[in-house]
């Protein structure tokens, strides 16, 4: 088991390369060239990202490749329509999709949080099936099924009560900070219940 100081450090890059610069510069350019121009310069940015990566042979992030490639779909969906709302809407319904697949999968019998976990944390059969650790996944996966729709009706709500701007510093201020909260418990938590019934680090390697 990694620590998480170790995760963090491989995952940040990935997640300032396909999701923060990209947010980041659309800001700049909604304030120097309106929307359109923004829509534009966050594209650009993220499609220049892969085609540097692909110019000097380096991987491309799976985050880097989905966030370009749902950009683009948003963009184009916006531009049939010539809405601004259209594309802050299309993440909005996105999440409102997400709360419903991690709620959904806890009676399917495959929480969908053990399966995000081990993209992250490869564990072996023996760990997750464990009745404790199989209990966590599910409670926790319920926990980011509210995380979820919270965050869904939030924006929601924002989006069509507040300007675009007041729209976007509040989303993504909130969304931040509940899914920031939500990744302290979720780590908190499974640490306690390892380490309440004995499941090592050590053992589960």
């Amino acid at each position: 088991m990694p620590k998480l100081r170790t995760m963090a450090r491989h995952a940040l890059p990935h997640v300032v390369e396909g999701t923060v610069l990209p947010i980041g510069i659309f800001y700049l350019a909604l304030w120097l060239a309106g929307f359109w121009g923004a829509v534009a310069a966050s594209l650009a940015f993220s499609w220049a990202a892969i085609g540097f990566r692909l110019g000097t042979r380096r991987p491309i992030p799976g985050l880097l490749l989905v966030g370009s490639l749902g950009l683009t779909v948003r963009a184009a969906v916006a531009l049939l329509n010539n809405s601004p709302f259209v594309y802050f809407l299309q993440p909005t319904l996105g999440t409102f999709a997400l709360a419903a697949a991690f709620l959904f999968s806890v009676p399917a019998g495959r929480p969908l949080a053990a399966k995000l976990a081990a993209d992250f944390l490869p564990m072996p059969d023996w760990f997750g099936d464990h009745p404790a650790i199989r209990r966590f996944f599910i409670r926790i996966t319920i926990l980011w099924a509210g995380v979820q729709l919270a965050n869904a009706a939030l924006a929601l709500w924002l989006l069509l009560n507040e300007p675009i701007t007041v729209f976007l510093a509040l989303k993504t201020g909130l969304t931040a900070l509940t899914m920031g909260g939500a990744i302290v418990v979720s780590t908190f938590w499974f640490r306690v219940v390892v380490r309440r019934h004995g499941l090592a680090p050590a053992q589960a390697g």
